[in-house]
């Protein structure tokens, strides 16, 4: 449900206001534990996404940064890294077993 919340602060070229959005829906979603609101609640629902990405946008702007920003490459890179071994990991616990998925 969280995969959309991710390291969007002190990029080059920043993360875009989509970007934002997008994780900003999936706090939502989490806090609220719907992954899609009622009728009822789709404007409360809205409003709180819209805010949240405002919210975002604005703390970003008024952050202090002495660093210079991350390469989206490299952090791509990182996680690939860290993918393989939670993999390689995974397979030293619980050996090569077929996926229950397949």
């Amino acid at each position: 449900m969280c995969r959309n919340i991710k390291l969007l602060h002190h990029f080059e070229p920043p993360a875009t206001e989509d970007e934002v959005r997008a994780s900003a829906l999936q706090f939502v979603r989490k806090l609220t534990g719907m992954n899609a609101p009622s009728k009822v609640n789709e404007k409360a629902f809205a409003h709180a996404v819209e805010e949240m990405t405002h919210l975002t946008l604005h703390l970003f702007e008024h952050l202090e940064v002495h660093s210079p920003p991350r390469s989206r490459e490299a952090e791509k890179q990182k996680a690939i890294a860290r993918g393989k071994k939670r993999e390689a990991q995974m397979r030293a616990k619980y050996g090569d077993k077929p996926s229950a998925k397949a």
